[in-house]
């Protein structure tokens, strides 16, 4: 009997891109704030950067720069919260290169613009170990972050 490789890949191939990709992910948690694109992502884990997104995007639920991106937004956070940098300090501190293109972002995931989460975003952690913060305050994806900015504007 022949089987089909294209329609049915082995378990062995299957597994051997999970590895792959949850090394590029690893890696972007690792190393966030250094210049990274998907170009050189998908050399490294031996893939074209289209079929790196298309599974990357399959296996994780978004692309590897929108995963990179939410990464940066994180950290960013937890920065903004302790109150000792600017917003440009942070935005260059976590690896963006433009303070407009961090703002766009960081108001898409967070629903308020930078300068807001970090004027108001250090009272709302307040007592809470670090480790709860983080999972409190991570960010989430445009449809759920209108409804949390209004929340977070309503307060100031």
């Amino acid at each position: 009997m022949i089987r089909d490789v294209a329609s049915s890949p082995p378990a062995a191939l299957d597994l051997q891109n999970l590895a792959r990709l949850r090394r590029v992910r690893d890696r972007i948690d690792r190393e966030y704030a250094q210049p990274l694109d998907v170009e050189a992502l998908a050399r490294d884990a031996h893939m074209s950067a289209g079929h790196l997104s298309r599974q990357f995007k399959q296996a994780y639920g978004e692309s590897p720069y929108s995963y990179l991106m939410t990464r940066r937004i994180e950290r960013a956070m937890a920065l903004l919260r302790r109150g000792d940098l600017s917003v440009t300090e942070v935005c260059f501190a976590v690896g963006c290169s433009s303070l407009g293109t961090f703002s766009t972002r960081f108001t898409e995931l967070v629903g308020v613009p930078p300068s807001v989460y970090r004027r108001e975003g250090a009272h709302s952690t307040e007592g809470m170990p670090p480790c709860v913060a983080k999972q409190i305050t991570r960010p989430i994806r445009n449809r759920e972050a209108s409804a949390a900015g209004r929340e977070l504007a309503s307060r100031t």
